[in-house]
Protein backbone atom coordinates (compact mmCIF):
# COMPACT_ATOMS: atom_id res chain seq x y z
CA UNK A 1 0.00 0.00 0.00
CA UNK A 2 3.19 2.84 0.71
CA UNK A 3 4.44 2.39 -3.09
CA UNK A 4 0.94 2.27 -4.50
CA UNK A 5 -0.22 6.29 -4.92
CA UNK A 6 3.12 6.22 -6.54
CA UNK A 7 2.62 3.56 -8.52
CA UNK A 8 -1.14 4.85 -9.48
CA UNK A 9 0.82 8.04 -10.72
CA UNK A 10 3.06 6.70 -12.79
CA UNK A 11 -0.03 4.17 -14.79
CA UNK A 12 -1.42 8.12 -15.42
CA UNK A 13 1.85 8.16 -17.80
CA UNK A 14 1.28 5.02 -19.14
CA UNK A 15 1.45 6.19 -22.64
CA UNK A 16 5.45 7.39 -22.02
CA UNK A 17 6.10 3.71 -20.07
CA UNK A 18 5.23 1.64 -22.77
CA UNK A 19 6.43 3.89 -25.80
CA UNK A 20 9.54 2.57 -26.97
CA UNK A 21 11.97 5.65 -26.69
CA UNK A 22 11.28 5.74 -22.57
CA UNK A 23 14.31 2.91 -22.02
CA UNK A 24 16.52 5.49 -23.61
CA UNK A 25 15.43 8.82 -22.33
CA UNK A 26 14.82 7.19 -18.89
CA UNK A 27 18.57 5.85 -19.20
CA UNK A 28 19.60 9.05 -20.38
CA UNK A 29 17.87 11.55 -18.22
CA UNK A 30 18.88 10.19 -15.25
CA UNK A 31 22.49 9.56 -15.28
CA UNK A 32 23.19 12.72 -16.79
CA UNK A 33 21.15 14.46 -13.87
CA UNK A 34 22.96 11.71 -11.44
CA UNK A 35 26.38 13.26 -13.03
CA UNK A 36 25.40 16.79 -12.62
CA UNK A 37 26.15 17.45 -9.05
CA UNK A 38 29.56 16.02 -9.05
CA UNK A 39 30.20 18.67 -12.48
CA UNK A 40 29.07 20.88 -9.93
CA UNK A 41 31.79 19.45 -7.48
CA UNK A 42 34.70 19.45 -10.29
CA UNK A 43 34.21 23.07 -11.52
CA UNK A 44 34.05 24.33 -7.69
CA UNK A 45 37.19 22.16 -6.55
CA UNK A 46 39.68 23.86 -8.36
CA UNK A 47 38.93 26.86 -6.79
CA UNK A 48 37.90 26.22 -3.30
CA UNK A 49 40.27 23.82 -0.94
CA UNK A 50 37.26 22.76 0.78
CA UNK A 51 35.92 21.09 -1.67
CA UNK A 52 39.18 19.92 -3.32
CA UNK A 53 39.72 17.85 0.07
CA UNK A 54 37.28 15.35 -0.97
CA UNK A 55 38.93 14.36 -4.29
CA UNK A 56 40.43 11.22 -4.33
CA UNK A 57 43.17 12.75 -6.71
CA UNK A 58 43.54 16.30 -6.04
CA UNK A 59 46.22 16.89 -8.07
CA UNK A 60 43.64 15.99 -11.27
CA UNK A 61 41.44 18.35 -12.31
CA UNK A 62 38.94 17.25 -14.99
CA UNK A 63 38.84 19.36 -18.87
CA UNK A 64 36.06 20.55 -20.88
CA UNK A 65 37.55 18.39 -23.35
CA UNK A 66 37.09 15.37 -21.38
CA UNK A 67 33.58 15.94 -20.43
CA UNK A 68 32.60 16.93 -24.45
CA UNK A 69 34.49 13.59 -25.53
CA UNK A 70 32.38 11.51 -22.81
CA UNK A 71 29.16 12.89 -23.68
CA UNK A 72 29.98 12.28 -27.24
CA UNK A 73 30.47 8.62 -26.51
CA UNK A 74 27.72 8.22 -24.27
CA UNK A 75 25.52 10.03 -26.58
CA UNK A 76 27.04 7.82 -29.19
CA UNK A 77 26.05 4.34 -27.73
CA UNK A 78 22.59 5.43 -26.63
CA UNK A 79 21.77 6.68 -30.02
CA UNK A 80 23.19 4.19 -32.18
CA UNK A 81 23.29 0.75 -30.54
CA UNK A 82 20.80 0.83 -27.07
CA UNK A 83 17.82 2.84 -29.03
CA UNK A 84 17.44 0.02 -31.86
CA UNK A 85 17.69 -2.59 -29.32
CA UNK A 86 15.18 -0.90 -26.87
CA UNK A 87 12.83 -0.56 -29.60
CA UNK A 88 13.17 -4.48 -30.92
CA UNK A 89 13.01 -5.83 -27.57
CA UNK A 90 9.61 -3.05 -26.94
CA UNK A 91 8.28 -4.66 -30.47
CA UNK A 92 9.11 -8.64 -29.60
CA UNK A 93 7.85 -8.20 -25.50
CA UNK A 94 5.46 -5.86 -25.06
CA UNK A 95 5.48 -4.28 -21.52
CA UNK A 96 2.70 -5.37 -18.83
CA UNK A 97 1.68 -2.98 -16.48
CA UNK A 98 -0.45 -4.28 -13.60
CA UNK A 99 -2.70 -2.20 -11.69
CA UNK A 100 -1.62 -3.14 -8.13
CA UNK A 101 2.34 -1.57 -6.81
CA UNK A 102 4.66 -4.17 -5.84
CA UNK A 103 4.98 -4.55 -0.96
CA UNK A 104 7.73 -2.47 -0.32
CA UNK A 105 10.01 -5.43 1.66
CA UNK A 106 9.62 -7.63 -1.90
CA UNK A 107 10.73 -4.05 -4.25
CA UNK A 108 13.72 -3.59 -1.52
CA UNK A 109 15.05 -7.26 -1.34
CA UNK A 110 14.34 -7.40 -4.95
CA UNK A 111 16.63 -4.42 -5.78
CA UNK A 112 19.24 -5.67 -4.00
CA UNK A 113 19.20 -9.52 -5.49
CA UNK A 114 19.57 -7.74 -8.67
CA UNK A 115 22.50 -5.71 -7.64
CA UNK A 116 24.03 -8.82 -5.95
CA UNK A 117 23.51 -10.64 -8.98
CA UNK A 118 25.02 -7.61 -11.33
CA UNK A 119 27.59 -6.83 -8.88
CA UNK A 120 28.94 -10.95 -10.00
CA UNK A 121 28.05 -10.55 -13.67
CA UNK A 122 30.56 -7.38 -14.26
CA UNK A 123 32.86 -8.44 -11.62
CA UNK A 124 33.30 -12.27 -13.76
CA UNK A 125 33.14 -9.83 -17.08
CA UNK A 126 35.70 -7.21 -15.75
CA UNK A 127 38.00 -9.56 -14.51
CA UNK A 128 38.36 -11.60 -17.90
CA UNK A 129 38.60 -8.37 -19.47
CA UNK A 130 41.65 -7.15 -17.87
CA UNK A 131 42.89 -10.94 -17.74
CA UNK A 132 42.60 -11.42 -21.60
CA UNK A 133 45.09 -9.48 -23.57
CA UNK A 134 42.93 -9.68 -26.31
CA UNK A 135 39.86 -8.51 -24.44
CA UNK A 136 41.27 -5.44 -22.84
CA UNK A 137 42.86 -4.37 -26.19
CA UNK A 138 39.67 -4.64 -28.01
CA UNK A 139 36.87 -3.76 -25.60
CA UNK A 140 37.43 -2.58 -22.17
CA UNK A 141 40.88 -0.38 -22.93
CA UNK A 142 38.67 2.40 -23.96
CA UNK A 143 37.43 2.62 -20.45
CA UNK A 144 40.87 3.42 -19.06
CA UNK A 145 41.57 6.11 -21.40
CA UNK A 146 41.15 8.15 -17.67
CA UNK A 147 43.36 6.92 -14.63
CA UNK A 148 41.55 9.74 -12.70
CA UNK A 149 37.66 8.88 -12.68
CA UNK A 150 35.28 11.64 -12.45
CA UNK A 151 31.19 11.28 -12.89
CA UNK A 152 30.97 11.00 -16.88
CA UNK A 153 33.37 8.78 -17.51
CA UNK A 154 31.19 6.05 -15.99
CA UNK A 155 29.84 5.66 -19.48
CA UNK A 156 32.94 5.87 -21.40
CA UNK A 157 33.21 2.76 -22.88
CA UNK A 158 32.90 1.03 -26.01
CA UNK A 159 29.71 -0.21 -27.72
CA UNK A 160 30.21 -4.04 -26.24
CA UNK A 161 31.08 -3.00 -22.82
CA UNK A 162 28.11 -0.74 -22.81
CA UNK A 163 25.77 -3.64 -24.05
CA UNK A 164 27.29 -6.26 -22.19
CA UNK A 165 26.85 -4.33 -18.59
CA UNK A 166 23.13 -3.29 -20.06
CA UNK A 167 22.23 -6.67 -20.88
CA UNK A 168 23.05 -7.82 -17.55
CA UNK A 169 21.24 -5.12 -15.71
CA UNK A 170 18.18 -5.54 -17.86
CA UNK A 171 17.98 -9.59 -17.86
CA UNK A 172 18.70 -9.25 -14.02
CA UNK A 173 14.74 -8.05 -12.57
CA UNK A 174 13.53 -10.31 -15.65
CA UNK A 175 14.75 -13.69 -14.29
CA UNK A 176 13.51 -12.30 -10.67
CA UNK A 177 9.73 -11.62 -12.20
CA UNK A 178 9.83 -8.20 -10.78
CA UNK A 179 7.36 -5.91 -11.04
CA UNK A 180 8.18 -2.93 -13.11
CA UNK A 181 8.46 -0.84 -10.31
CA UNK A 182 11.14 -2.62 -9.17
CA UNK A 183 12.97 -2.62 -12.57
CA UNK A 184 12.88 1.31 -12.36
CA UNK A 185 14.02 1.78 -8.66
CA UNK A 186 16.72 -1.38 -9.54
CA UNK A 187 18.05 0.93 -12.63
CA UNK A 188 17.89 3.89 -10.55
CA UNK A 189 19.87 2.56 -8.07
CA UNK A 190 22.18 0.54 -10.38
CA UNK A 191 22.49 4.26 -12.20
CA UNK A 192 23.53 6.01 -9.18
CA UNK A 193 26.00 3.75 -7.60
CA UNK A 194 27.76 3.21 -11.24
CA UNK A 195 28.00 7.03 -11.32
CA UNK A 196 29.27 7.43 -7.49
CA UNK A 197 31.88 4.78 -8.09
CA UNK A 198 33.54 6.93 -10.88
CA UNK A 199 32.88 10.25 -8.97
CA UNK A 200 36.59 10.82 -7.75
CA UNK A 201 35.28 12.07 -4.71
CA UNK A 202 35.45 10.50 -1.39
CA UNK A 203 32.57 12.16 0.40
CA UNK A 204 31.41 11.53 3.92
CA UNK A 205 27.70 10.40 3.14
CA UNK A 206 28.91 8.49 -0.10
CA UNK A 207 27.61 4.33 0.28
CA UNK A 208 31.34 3.04 1.17
CA UNK A 209 31.19 5.15 4.21
CA UNK A 210 27.13 4.05 4.95
CA UNK A 211 27.60 0.10 4.39
CA UNK A 212 29.23 -1.15 7.41
CA UNK A 213 32.49 -3.56 7.76
CA UNK A 214 34.17 -3.09 4.52
CA UNK A 215 31.66 -4.70 2.54
CA UNK A 216 31.00 -2.18 -0.21
CA UNK A 217 33.97 -0.29 -1.86
CA UNK A 218 32.33 2.56 -3.83
CA UNK A 219 34.49 5.56 -5.19
CA UNK A 220 37.62 4.99 -3.58
CA UNK A 221 37.73 1.08 -4.36
CA UNK A 222 36.99 2.25 -7.84
CA UNK A 223 39.53 4.79 -8.43
CA UNK A 224 41.98 2.72 -7.47
CA UNK A 225 41.24 0.25 -10.32
CA UNK A 226 41.76 3.00 -12.41
CA UNK A 227 44.85 3.74 -11.45
CA UNK A 228 45.95 0.06 -10.37
CA UNK A 229 44.09 -1.90 -12.72
CA UNK A 230 45.07 -5.65 -11.70
CA UNK A 231 42.89 -5.10 -8.60
CA UNK A 232 39.24 -4.03 -7.67
CA UNK A 233 37.36 -5.82 -9.94
CA UNK A 234 33.64 -5.79 -8.77
CA UNK A 235 31.74 -2.44 -9.49
CA UNK A 236 30.28 -2.16 -5.85
CA UNK A 237 30.91 -4.79 -3.26
CA UNK A 238 34.02 -6.29 -2.03
CA UNK A 239 33.55 -9.99 -1.50
CA UNK A 240 34.42 -11.09 -4.83
CA UNK A 241 37.10 -9.22 -5.20
CA UNK A 242 38.16 -10.53 -1.21
CA UNK A 243 37.88 -14.25 -2.09
CA UNK A 244 39.95 -14.07 -5.66
CA UNK A 245 42.62 -12.13 -3.86
CA UNK A 246 42.46 -8.62 -6.03
CA UNK A 247 41.35 -6.55 -3.40
CA UNK A 248 43.53 -3.42 -2.54
CA UNK A 249 42.12 -0.86 -0.16
CA UNK A 250 45.02 1.79 -0.27
CA UNK A 251 47.05 3.56 -2.68
CA UNK A 252 50.81 2.40 -2.29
Amino acid sequence: MLLQPLWTFLLGHSSLLLSPFFPVIFSLSVYLSFCLPFLLLDVLSSRWALVRRYKLQPQSSVSWASVRSCLALTLYNHLVFIFPLTVLHWYLRPVHLPEEAPPLPRLLVQVLVCLLLFDFQSFIWHLLHHKVPWLYRNFHKVHHTYTSTSALTAEYSGAWETLSLGLFAAANPLLLGCHPLTELAFFLVNIWLSVEDHCGYDLPWATHHLVPLGLYGGARHHDLHHLKSKYNFAPYFTHWDRLAGTLCTHQD
